[in-house]
């Protein structure tokens, strides 16, 4: 054993024994070696922030230093979402939603929390979704920034709609309100009111009908069930908004999505028309004439071209995504349900494609050309052949679940409802069909063969021929009305009016009693269904030109409402 003698030293003397004692010690464990001094991590600093208000989700820039390795950063207490940027003085932060108050903002990195001199003020916001959509819409709302436990009315305009009730943080939602039927096309104004804290705020909804295929909808019956702009009693006024020429004549009927009006030309160009001016967005074309009407889903032009071939193009540029060619022309108009587009051709199939990437999913063979457009409805697909039969085929697998035989052509497109089938024949009849068994309910004779398709609203079928229209009795096929016009479309009807394309123009009738409202007369046959939203209808016609049709200065959505025009319903209860 080692003894370490200590000595006491007098202030000033020698350290050297000292010294040499502590080296013995160390090197004999006694004595651990010192650590490290620790680095020292400066405490963050808030400097300023911008904007100093906003709802939740608003992004917030916070300047200061001393920022890195941050950890947390708060809005009065709640975290919130942040990125840093790479020279570490600046703060991308977004106001936490739901739970979002009025407060400082904080941020916590290694060395320390700082606390913003200035408090960030929370107002009131409001999330709708979605923001657009027909008049009758379903519509999700939810509120942040409100007084805590507070009631908050939800006006549609200056209707009081909804009751919500707020929890402890000031939030709600989301909570269901509908759009009024009586919306007419443009924007409006959800608000929202604080009940006790007065808080009070606004979000846009765009009132806005899409006519997205063929016939209007999957089940081809022909009909906006929106239109609320034009009626039998104001229709009479409508005329010429604008007109475009394209290449060749127009057959192929337009539809209409999200302000672009599509259609295709006899010239081998699919088109996409600004829906308010008439001026030419993009165009494509085509290896021979289009005469199938484009369907649009999801973002893509879905059409068929004589060529052989069904295009899928982005809608916004007009750029090909895929095509898949079949045995001859398409003729038939693609509908698009589920995923899948279903479109029949002349080399006599009928063709259910992959709606993303144009894998065939299924065909199935009838014994002639397939110029019908198919209608899907409760999983069956619906179509007539030259053949003379209608078919309904499994939506999924295209299996024959039935078919009706006629005798002669069937061009015209079915249309569905009530269980029912509709369709026309070359041989002169419509003839209703049970939809689950293809039995014939009734069938009704025009004397005239005819290729168009029928529209079905509110239980009445209305037909048009060659020498005259027709409204039947959809339970029985009794006539209600003819009214003797040589027709050359398939037939249109929105609130309350009958539109058709005629040997000499676009026709416009009352639906109760056939009585003609409106006419105009265009350059050549209009062989083109009209297609009818937001007040204005568009049609094309063998004159080269697509057409659009409305009202002068149509029917305006009400200015945004003030605060002081908005009274609370106090009879409302809290919706949850």
């Amino acid at each position: 054993m080692v003894t370490i003698h200590m000595f006491r030293r007098r202030a000033g003397g020698t350290t050297a024994l000292l010294g040499l004692v502590a080296s013995m010690a160390l090197s004999l464990g006694v004595l651990a070696p010192a650590a490290p001094a620790a680095a020292v991590t400066s405490p963050p600093k808030i400097s300023s922030f911008t904007p100093t208000s906003g709802s939740a989700g608003t992004n917030v820039s916070i300047t200061g230093s001393n920022f890195t390795g941050v950890t947390a950063v708060k809005f009065a207490g709640v975290p919130a979402a942040f990125t840093v940027t790479a020279t570490p003085t600046v703060i991308s932060a977004t106001v936490p939603a739901m739970t979002a108050a009025t407060g400082p903002i904080t941020v916590t990195t290694p060395g320390g929390t700082a606390t913003s001199a200035a408090a960030f003020a929370v107002v009131p916001g409001l999330l709708v979704s979605p923001g657009t959509g027909p008049p009758g819409s379903a519509v999700k709302v939810s509120g942040t920034g409100f007084g805590g436990s507070e009631g908050v009315d939800i006006f549609a305009d200056t209707t009081d709609l909804a009751l919500a009730g707020t929890g402890p943080a000031g939030s709600f939602g989301p909570i269901t309100i509908r759009v009024p039927a009586s919306a007419v096309p443009g924007t409006h104004w959800i608000s929202a009111q604080g009940r006790h804290s007065g808080l009070f705020t606004q979000a846009p909804f765009t009132v806005n009908t899409n006519w997205t295929q063929f016939r209007y909808s999957r089940k081809h019956k022909g009909t906006n069930p929106f239109e609320n702009v034009l009626s039998p009693a104001n229709v009479a006024g409508i005329d010429l908004d604008w007109s475009f020429t394209a290449g060749g004549f127009i057959f192929s009927s337009p539809t209409l999505v999200n302000g672009v009006v599509f259609v295709g030309s006899a010239n081998g160009n699919v088109y996409a028309v600004d829906a308010a001016t008439g001026a030419q967005l993009w165009s494509f074309t085509t290896g021979s004439a289009v005469e199938s009407s484009p369907a649009v889903a999801n973002g893509v032009v879905y059409v068929g071209s004589f060529d052989g071939n069904v295009y899928a193009l982005d809608a916004s540029t007009g750029a090909k995504l895929w095509s898949f060619t079949t045995g001859a022309a398409v003729y038939s108009s693609p509908t698009v349900a589920g995923g899948v587009v279903y479109v029949g051709s002349e080399d006599h199939n009928v063709y259910a494609l992959n709606a993303a990437t144009g894998a065939k999913l299924w065909s199935f063979s009838a014994a002639n050309s397939v110029d019908s457009s198919p209608a899907v409805a409760g999983g069956v697909v619906y179509v007539g052949s030259f053949d003379g039969n209608v078919y309904a085929l499994n939506a999924a697998t295209g299996a024959k679940l039935w078919s009706f035989t006629i005798g002669l052509a069937v061009q015209s497109s079915p249309a569905v409802a009530n269980g029912t089938v509709y369709i026309g024949s070359e041989d002169g009849n419509v003839y209703a069909l049970n939809a689950a068994t293809g039995a014939k309910l009734w069938s009704f004779a025009t004397g005239t063969p005819f290729t168009s398709s029928p529209a079905v609203v509110n239980g009445v079928v209305y037909v048009s021929t060659g020498g005259n229209v027709y409204a039947l009795n959809g339970a029985t096929g009794t006539s209600l009305w003819s009214t003797p016009i040589s027709a050359e479309s398939s037939p249109t009807v929105a609130n309350g009016v009958l539109y058709f394309g005629s040997t000499n123009g676009l026709y416009a009738l009352d639906a109760a009693t056939g009585a003609t409202l409106w006419r105009y007369t265009t350059g050549s046959d209009v062989g083109s269904s009209p297609a009818v939203a937001n007040g204005v209808v568009y049609v094309g016609s063998f004159d080269n030109n697509l057409y659009a049709f409305d009202m002068d200065g149509g029917l305006a959505a009400p200015a945004r409402p003030s605060r002081a025009s908005l009274h609370p319903n106090y009879s409302l209860r809290f919706q949850k």
